[in-house]
């Protein structure tokens, strides 16, 4: 399958662009892809304009990293390391209470 994500290991300095690459990763699974904006309730024709909102970022990194086996196939497709999918996904979401903030 052709891939159109971006895919460059730079992208481990911005947490934007790490989640703009899962995006796209996503996008080019259609199956996967329906089924996260099923559970977010965002139609396709929203996700140009939701893609600026950093709660939908946060709802969609959320999607990825609540199944490792989904988030390491993006780390395969991307070059990405779990870290660096890990320190995106941390940018976009609130505090949780492994992180010391409450």
């Amino acid at each position: 399958m052709q891939s159109n994500f971006k895919t460059s290991k730079q992208l481990a300095a911005d947490p934007h662009e790490t989640a703009i690459a899962v995006l796209g990763w996503l996008a080019d699974d259609p199956e996967m892809f329906g089924r996260f904006l099923a559970l977010t309730g965002v139609a396709p024709g929203q996700v140009r304009n939701a893609v600026n909102d950093p709660g939908f970022l946060a709802g969609m990194m959320d999607f990825l990293m609540n199944h490792e086996p989904t988030a390491m196939a993006f780390c395969a497709a991307s070059g990405l390391s779990p870290e660096t999918v890990t320190a995106a996904w941390r940018h976009f979401s609130s505090p949780g209470l492994d992180s010391g903030e409450y």
